[in-house]
């Protein structure tokens, strides 16, 4: 099998680059009048499922699955199932991060062989980039991806992710060390992607990533897609912007939603270009 960075390659140059975030909050699931139990879960990602079975990349927001326990897993797992079954490479949004044995069993339920594991997940580095070696090492190994967060947009992360160590932000920092992953896996582009956040008037300089970057925040958050061209010195098909309640809302009809979907892959496809 082709290796992550190839397969996303491929997969946004036929339908095109956007990454639509499954996030079934129970406003949502209230709001499609759907009751905010685990059957409310199933129908909600059953729609979704129907709607994003022809775009490129879709985001389930594993906090919302997890809320629901054993049960909410179950849903989570048949969700990425049906995707993959659709030719959708999934995300898992899981942001984990955590060291040694610890970090080592959540590749396996990520990036390993579980039911769970996805084409890629998201994962924090901040309890050092190095400790996300046991999740690169599985990753590699079963072509799948990581995006590892660097700037996000939420106020708190300012204070870490802008800090400066050795004449360069955190944030720069860790852009630089998923690029020398991506330079040791050969060429091609690389299976370490990184997320900066679509609302920051401060980003990281991905142009030597040699991966992709998952721009979250477009849409519903503020982000506007024209600011996207060029962010942080990025060349063309390395963005990867991710909208989420912006086409939920809507939902609840599949057509609408994959109408709504169609009409953001639209609005970003000069990313690609």
């Amino acid at each position: 099998m082709p290796g992550f960075g190839a397969r996303l390659a491929d997969a946004v140059s036929r339908r095109g680059p956007l990454c639509l975030g499954i996030d079934p909050h129970p406003e949502i699931l209230r709001a499609w009048g759907l009751p905010v139990n685990p059957d409310g879960l199933a129908a909600f990602c059953e729609s979704c499922v129907r709607a994003y079975a022809d775009f490129a990349v879709v985001k389930p927001q594993v906090a919302f699955f997890e809320s629901y326990g054993s049960a909410g897993y179950v849903v989570l797992e048949r969700t990425i199932a049906a995707l993959r079954d659709a030719g959708v490479l999934v995300l898992a949004d899981a942001k984990r991060g955590d060291i040694g044995s610890t970090m080592a069993a959540y590749a396996v339920a990520w990036a390993g062989e579980s039911p769970l594991a996805a084409d890629a997940v998201t994962a924090s580095p901040y309890l050092g980039f190095g400790s996300l070696q046991p999740l690169l090492d599985t990753a590699a190994a079963h072509d799948r991806g990581v995006f590892v967060l660097a700037a996000t947009s939420n106020p708190e992360g300012a204070s870490v992710q802008r800090a400066e160590t050795c004449g360069r932000s955190v944030a720069q920092s860790i852009v630089d060390q998923a690029a020398a992953v991506n330079r040791a896996s050969g060429p091609g582009p690389g299976f370490v992607g990184v997320v900066v956040g679509a609302t920051l008037t401060e980003v990281p300089d991905v142009s030597e990533l040699g991966g992709p970057v998952l721009v979250p925040g477009v849409g519903a958050q503020g982000g506007q897609p024209d600011a996207l061209l060029g962010l942080g010195g990025a060349v063309a098909g390395q963005l990867l912007p991710a909208v989420s309640r912006e086409v939920l809302r809507a939902g609840p009809d599949v057509a609408s939603l994959r109408a709504a979907g169609e009409r953001m892959r639209e609005t970003v496809a000069y990313l690609a270009v």
